[in-house]
Protein backbone atom coordinates (compact mmCIF):
# COMPACT_ATOMS: atom_id res chain seq x y z
CA UNK A 1 0.00 0.00 0.00
CA UNK A 2 1.48 3.40 -0.94
CA UNK A 3 1.62 6.18 1.36
CA UNK A 4 -0.99 8.46 0.13
CA UNK A 5 -3.50 4.81 -0.18
CA UNK A 6 -3.24 4.37 3.16
CA UNK A 7 -3.19 8.44 4.44
CA UNK A 8 -6.77 8.11 2.45
CA UNK A 9 -8.05 5.01 4.50
CA UNK A 10 -6.68 6.48 7.80
CA UNK A 11 -8.55 9.66 7.17
CA UNK A 12 -11.67 7.59 5.98
CA UNK A 13 -11.81 5.43 8.93
CA UNK A 14 -11.35 8.34 11.87
CA UNK A 15 -14.23 9.97 9.92
CA UNK A 16 -16.19 6.71 10.20
CA UNK A 17 -15.68 6.68 13.59
CA UNK A 18 -16.39 10.35 14.46
CA UNK A 19 -19.69 10.35 12.77
CA UNK A 20 -20.83 6.94 14.47
CA UNK A 21 -19.03 8.49 17.82
CA UNK A 22 -21.52 11.71 16.71
CA UNK A 23 -24.46 9.82 16.31
CA UNK A 24 -24.21 7.96 19.33
CA UNK A 25 -23.87 11.15 21.36
CA UNK A 26 -26.92 12.78 19.21
CA UNK A 27 -29.24 9.80 20.75
CA UNK A 28 -28.29 9.64 24.18
CA UNK A 29 -29.38 13.27 24.23
CA UNK A 30 -32.44 12.66 22.50
CA UNK A 31 -33.28 9.52 24.89
CA UNK A 32 -32.45 10.96 28.09
CA UNK A 33 -34.40 14.92 26.34
CA UNK A 34 -37.14 12.36 25.91
CA UNK A 35 -37.08 10.94 29.41
CA UNK A 36 -36.71 14.03 31.36
CA UNK A 37 -39.67 15.34 28.88
CA UNK A 38 -42.06 12.76 29.52
CA UNK A 39 -41.50 12.74 33.28
CA UNK A 40 -42.05 16.16 33.66
CA UNK A 41 -45.27 16.15 31.34
CA UNK A 42 -47.69 13.74 31.15
CA UNK A 43 -48.86 14.89 27.88
CA UNK A 44 -45.77 12.96 26.21
CA UNK A 45 -44.91 10.13 25.07
CA UNK A 46 -41.28 8.81 25.07
CA UNK A 47 -42.09 6.74 22.32
CA UNK A 48 -43.50 9.88 20.44
CA UNK A 49 -41.16 12.00 21.41
CA UNK A 50 -37.90 9.91 20.74
CA UNK A 51 -39.70 9.02 16.74
CA UNK A 52 -40.22 12.65 16.24
CA UNK A 53 -36.86 13.35 17.34
CA UNK A 54 -35.28 10.40 14.82
CA UNK A 55 -37.70 11.30 12.05
CA UNK A 56 -35.28 14.84 11.82
CA UNK A 57 -32.02 14.41 9.91
CA UNK A 58 -30.62 17.75 11.43
CA UNK A 59 -31.35 16.09 15.09
CA UNK A 60 -28.94 13.43 14.67
CA UNK A 61 -26.06 16.02 14.55
CA UNK A 62 -27.25 17.79 17.93
CA UNK A 63 -24.33 18.60 20.13
CA UNK A 64 -26.67 19.91 23.23
CA UNK A 65 -30.08 20.69 24.50
CA UNK A 66 -30.23 23.98 23.40
CA UNK A 67 -29.58 22.69 19.45
CA UNK A 68 -32.00 20.20 20.28
CA UNK A 69 -34.70 23.00 21.29
CA UNK A 70 -34.44 24.80 17.90
CA UNK A 71 -34.72 21.44 16.41
CA UNK A 72 -37.68 20.81 18.49
CA UNK A 73 -39.24 24.51 17.43
CA UNK A 74 -38.56 23.65 13.76
CA UNK A 75 -40.50 20.04 14.02
CA UNK A 76 -43.59 21.59 15.46
CA UNK A 77 -43.51 24.21 12.80
CA UNK A 78 -43.48 22.23 10.19
CA UNK A 79 -46.19 19.95 11.75
CA UNK A 80 -48.10 23.37 12.17
CA UNK A 81 -47.73 24.29 8.91
CA UNK A 82 -48.47 20.67 7.63
CA UNK A 83 -51.50 20.61 9.50
CA UNK A 84 -52.43 24.26 7.81
CA UNK A 85 -52.38 23.43 4.58
CA UNK A 86 -54.24 20.18 5.28
CA UNK A 87 -57.16 22.16 6.27
CA UNK A 88 -57.07 24.23 3.29
CA UNK A 89 -56.82 21.20 1.23
CA UNK A 90 -60.02 19.81 3.35
CA UNK A 91 -62.26 23.12 2.44
CA UNK A 92 -60.73 23.13 -1.35
CA UNK A 93 -62.01 19.67 -1.95
CA UNK A 94 -65.08 19.29 0.56
CA UNK A 95 -67.74 21.99 -0.91
CA UNK A 96 -70.66 19.80 0.29
CA UNK A 97 -68.91 19.71 4.34
CA UNK A 98 -71.70 19.68 6.58
CA UNK A 99 -72.09 23.38 7.67
CA UNK A 100 -70.63 23.24 11.11
CA UNK A 101 -67.62 20.90 10.17
CA UNK A 102 -67.16 23.88 7.36
CA UNK A 103 -67.42 26.39 10.23
CA UNK A 104 -64.80 24.56 12.51
CA UNK A 105 -62.73 24.28 9.88
CA UNK A 106 -62.30 27.67 9.02
CA UNK A 107 -61.69 28.66 12.81
CA UNK A 108 -59.03 25.92 12.79
CA UNK A 109 -57.03 27.31 9.78
CA UNK A 110 -57.27 31.05 11.48
CA UNK A 111 -56.32 29.66 14.62
CA UNK A 112 -53.19 27.80 12.88
CA UNK A 113 -52.89 30.24 10.13
CA UNK A 114 -52.15 32.78 13.41
CA UNK A 115 -50.05 30.12 14.74
CA UNK A 116 -47.20 30.08 12.05
CA UNK A 117 -46.27 33.55 12.51
CA UNK A 118 -45.73 32.85 16.08
CA UNK A 119 -43.09 30.48 15.56
CA UNK A 120 -41.37 33.62 14.00
CA UNK A 121 -41.33 35.25 16.96
CA UNK A 122 -40.61 31.97 19.51
CA UNK A 123 -37.67 31.02 16.92
CA UNK A 124 -36.42 34.39 17.29
CA UNK A 125 -36.82 34.60 21.10
CA UNK A 126 -35.09 31.21 21.23
CA UNK A 127 -32.29 32.16 18.94
CA UNK A 128 -31.92 35.54 21.70
CA UNK A 129 -32.04 33.15 24.42
CA UNK A 130 -35.05 34.54 25.53
CA UNK A 131 -36.28 31.57 26.87
CA UNK A 132 -39.04 32.81 28.90
CA UNK A 133 -40.77 34.92 25.64
CA UNK A 134 -40.44 31.83 23.50
CA UNK A 135 -42.42 30.04 26.78
CA UNK A 136 -45.26 32.19 25.97
CA UNK A 137 -45.42 32.24 22.33
CA UNK A 138 -45.03 28.11 22.58
CA UNK A 139 -47.84 27.89 25.05
CA UNK A 140 -50.23 29.84 22.26
CA UNK A 141 -49.00 27.38 19.91
CA UNK A 142 -50.27 24.21 22.30
CA UNK A 143 -53.58 26.22 23.11
CA UNK A 144 -54.29 26.78 19.23
CA UNK A 145 -54.02 22.69 18.88
CA UNK A 146 -56.77 22.47 21.63
CA UNK A 147 -59.13 25.16 20.63
CA UNK A 148 -59.32 23.70 17.23
CA UNK A 149 -60.03 20.33 18.57
CA UNK A 150 -62.47 21.56 20.96
CA UNK A 151 -64.86 23.54 18.40
CA UNK A 152 -65.93 20.60 17.18
CA UNK A 153 -66.83 19.00 20.28
CA UNK A 154 -69.31 22.25 20.75
CA UNK A 155 -72.05 20.05 18.92
CA UNK A 156 -74.26 18.24 20.97
CA UNK A 157 -74.18 15.27 18.71
CA UNK A 158 -70.38 15.39 19.11
CA UNK A 159 -69.29 16.08 15.41
CA UNK A 160 -66.17 13.90 14.57
CA UNK A 161 -63.17 16.33 14.32
CA UNK A 162 -61.23 14.95 10.72
CA UNK A 163 -58.11 16.82 12.34
CA UNK A 164 -57.91 14.63 15.76
CA UNK A 165 -54.26 13.30 15.18
CA UNK A 166 -53.22 16.53 13.98
CA UNK A 167 -54.28 17.87 16.63
CA UNK A 168 -52.94 15.99 19.08
CA UNK A 169 -49.75 15.61 17.15
CA UNK A 170 -49.01 19.59 17.48
CA UNK A 171 -50.04 19.54 21.05
CA UNK A 172 -47.98 17.09 21.80
CA UNK A 173 -45.02 18.72 19.53
CA UNK A 174 -45.39 22.03 21.56
CA UNK A 175 -45.26 20.19 24.44
CA UNK A 176 -41.99 18.79 23.84
CA UNK A 177 -40.55 21.73 22.65
CA UNK A 178 -41.91 23.83 25.88
CA UNK A 179 -40.56 21.13 27.90
CA UNK A 180 -37.12 21.96 26.26
CA UNK A 181 -37.16 25.73 27.08
CA UNK A 182 -38.29 24.95 30.59
CA UNK A 183 -35.29 22.64 31.07
CA UNK A 184 -33.15 25.80 29.79
CA UNK A 185 -34.91 28.11 32.03
CA UNK A 186 -34.23 25.98 34.82
CA UNK A 187 -30.63 25.53 34.01
CA UNK A 188 -30.41 28.95 33.14
CA UNK A 189 -28.00 28.41 30.14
Amino acid sequence: MNPSSSSLLFTLITTLFCSLHSLGFANRLIQQTCKNCSKTDPNISYKFCVASFQSNHRSQHAKNLQELGLISIKITRHNVTDTNAHINDLLEKNKSLDPFIKECLDDCLEVYSDTISTFREAIRDYKAKRYSDCNVKLSSIIDASTTCEDGFKQKNNGAISPLTKRNKDTFQLSAIALSIVNMLINTDI
